[in-house]
């Protein structure tokens, strides 16, 4: 199944601005993970201290995205500043916004609550919690096209139900096949495919592809087990 078949990830702002990201590549992975808290009990002359349920702390989610606005100047395209189109509006998601207040006795402003979305596959309100960006990919300029988002996110409501299974065609398990649309590329197939752009080496050697710059809309790549 190819990209534009695929239901894009959407992040957005709950409040404020109401900022919406729109993922152009889906993340290959996410985490999910919940913890409990259990107090311990510590008696003395006791072997195993009595364990006291203390309440569910918040679950949390985290994922790489990347972004990419490069276009090739061969094919007339031309490149925008990876920034301005996302990773701006990543970043406006953790700062603080004094028009949100904190609470109704605490006036002071907080950052926005945001929701993760996949389509109708499910959802996840939460805060976020951290953002890191690495830049990759720059113009002769010096302006960034490329960028790997790593964000962590924490539930503010309960869901009660884990997520759904991730929609894409269901990870790395097999030797399958696409089909190359206009503008696609081998490292950002392998980015989709594996998670990893640098595997767009095990795509060309399966295919026997010698010029990588060379994809044809309509060719049907095998994509081998990673």
């Amino acid at each position: 199944m190819s990209q534009a078949q695929l239901a894009h990830a959407v992040i957005e702002m709950l409040e404020g601005d109401m900022t919406k990201v729109e993922c152009l590549f889906n993340p290959k992975e996410y985490t999910f993970a919940k913890t409990n808290s259990w107090p311990k009990d510590q008696k003395a002359k006791a072997n195993t201290p009595v364990m006291t349920f203390g309440g569910g702390n918040p679950a949390t989610l985290n994922m790489d995205l990347l972004f990419d606005t490069y276009q090739s100047t061969r094919s007339g395209g031309r490149s925008k500043d990876v920034r301005k189109e996302y990773i701006n509006h990543l970043w406006s998601m953790m700062y603080v916004d004094d028009r949100i207040a904190n609470n109704s006795k605490n006036k002071q402003g907080r950052p926005p609550k945001v929701r993760f979305s996949w389509g109708k596959a499910w959802m996840f309100e939460a805060v976020m919690t951290s953002l890191s960006v690495t830049f990759t990919l720059f113009l002769p300029d010096g302006t960034p096209v490329r960028a790997t988002a790593k964000v962590a996110f924490q539930q503010v409501k309960d869901l009660k139900d884990l997520p759904a299974q991730n929609p894409t065609s269901g990870g790395v398990g097999g030797e399958r096949v696409r089909t190359v649309e206009e503008g696609d590329r081998l490292d950002l197939i392998a980015h989709e495919e594996y998670g990893d752009t640098s595997q767009w080496r095990l795509i060309a050697a399966a295919n026997g592809i010698s010029n990588p710059r060379n994809l044809r809309p309509g060719t049907t790549l095998v994509i081998p087990n990673g």
